[in-house]
């Protein structure tokens, strides 16, 4: 009798070998895909945002033109043709990963609403918005994910997680980041059963992403650091503003999502198209008003801060980089406000060291690149951790811990919780997916 029971016994290992086997193939292959769109995602918006500046500087007047028609083109796509790819896409995760697991996420998350995230975010870079690609990889990361993990049983709220941290540390080319964003800021709390999901996904976005690029650090590494003395007054300084500006933003970009009062609320709800225009309008007019690049991502401006060329980065800068980046985010086009607020916070913290007059100017941008982005976000650990691993400087990590926490407590005074957790809230039901203000 026991041998005719063998059979059945190899035959159901055989079964959970082959489940086991095809499940490390789909993290396998998920895992290399976010990498590859992180990638490409990166290269392409570079080119966008490259063609952009060299339209603007063959033809000056251009942003009068270009930056508007572009915001009113990318809105009414995104409404008509890919609803649910509005704003960052991090808010889109959050609310997908808390739907009942019976609940279809395909109005949030979707490899449709993915390739439309992409297009419709270089159409932004083009126009000249003052976008980030970090946040749309979030998403387009989470899909692809979902869809590799679709065939076995996995736990959806796993993928999404995985495939959000990969996002970033596949962006940024920063790993612990990723995993410290995916406990921080996508579950807000640690899960034992996904950790294992998200560390490899994580590893082998990163991988891939490295054997694409290179190994290399977003900003270059920094040696900067604050000298005893007088400049350390710069760290409450710079925390209260980033903090107080971070929670604003936050504020501002919360109440319009939710529909202003009055007839400007309800011109906005009829006329969203036109509504985009005004904003890219806006944003159009601050470069020229400004003196300053305010488009794409602002790579090049934090760079230059931090790297003792700060005089590249004008005073109004950073004020102007905010209001452009805002408008550009109420526009409701799909673009994140991940790295235009490494930007924003590293003109802060200029304007700070010229306020206070010391010798430290580039340690003070790197202090308000992690103040603004945790006012923000609210989220001081992943600022930190963030900020840390892409300039590789140590020697200013109990300095961006202070200004984390501090921006964060301030932040929290004027918005009740962090940005993409408070936008989050407009995707709870299918029917808000394609909301006129979906920004984030």
């Amino acid at each position: 009798m026991p041998r005719l029971h063998r059979p059945k016994v190899y035959a159901r290992y055989s079964r959970a070998e082959a489940a086991h086997l095809r499940r490390q193939m789909l993290f396998l292959a998920g895992g290399i895909g976010v990498g590859i769109a992180a990638v490409l995602m990166a290269r392409a918006a570079d080119l966008a945002q490259a063609a952009f500046r060299a339209g603007v500087a063959a033809l000056p007047w251009l942003p009068l033109v270009v930056t508007p028609a572009g915001f009113a083109l990318s809105c009414f796509l995104a409404r008509r043709l890919f609803p649910g790819s509005q704003g960052s896409g991090i808010p889109q995760v959050i609310a997908a990963r808390k739907l009942p697991p019976a609940e279809p996420s395909g109005h949030l998350v979707s490899l449709r609403i993915a390739g439309g995230k992409i297009l419709l975010m270089l159409l932004g870079l083009l126009s000249g918005g003052a976008l980030g690609r970090e946040g749309p990889t979030v998403q387009v990361g989470a899909a692809i994910m979902q869809a590799a993990g679709r065939v076995a049983s996995i736990r959806r709220s796993s993928l999404l997680l995985a495939g959000g941290a990969a996002g970033v540390a596949a962006a940024f080319n920063t790993p612990l980041a990723g995993i410290v964003f995916a406990i921080e800021e996508l579950s807000r709390s640690f899960d034992s059963k996904a950790s294992g999901i998200v560390i490899m996904t994580v590893m082998l976005a990163g991988l891939t992403a490295q054997m694409l690029l290179g190994d290399y650090t977003y900003f270059g590494s920094s040696y900067v650091t604050l000298a005893p003395g007088v400049a350390w007054i710069a760290v409450p300084m710079v925390a209260v503003v980033g903090g107080a500006l971070g929670g604003l933003f936050n504020r501002l970009n919360v109440a319009w999502s939710r529909g202003l009062p009055g007839r400007a609320g309800a011109f906005v709800r009829r006329r969203p198209v036109v509504t985009a225009a005004l904003l890219g309008l806006v944003v159009a007019l601050l470069g020229f008003a400004s003196g300053s690049d305010v488009s794409g991502t602002g790579y090049e401006a934090a760079r230059a801060a931090i790297h003792q060329t700060p005089a590249d980065v004008g005073l109004w800068y950073g004020p102007a980089k905010l209001i452009a980046t805002l408008a550009s985010t109420l526009s409701g086009i799909p673009g994140g406000i991940f790295s235009p607020s490494l930007s924003i916070g590293a003109g802060l913290g200029l304007d700070v060291a010229h306020l206070l007059d010391v010798d430290a100017a580039p340690a003070i941008a790197l202090l308000g690149m992690c103040a603004y982005l945790a006012g923000v976000v609210q989220a001081p650990l992943t600022s930190v951790v963030i900020v840390q691993e892409m300039t590789l400087n140590h020697a200013m990590l109990l300095p961006l811990m202070l200004v984390a926490l501090i921006a964060g407590k301030i932040s929290s005074l004027i918005a009740p919780e962090g940005v993409y957790h408070a936008l989050a809230r407009n995707f709870a039901a299918p029917t808000k997916a394609d909301s006129p203000a979906d920004s984030g």
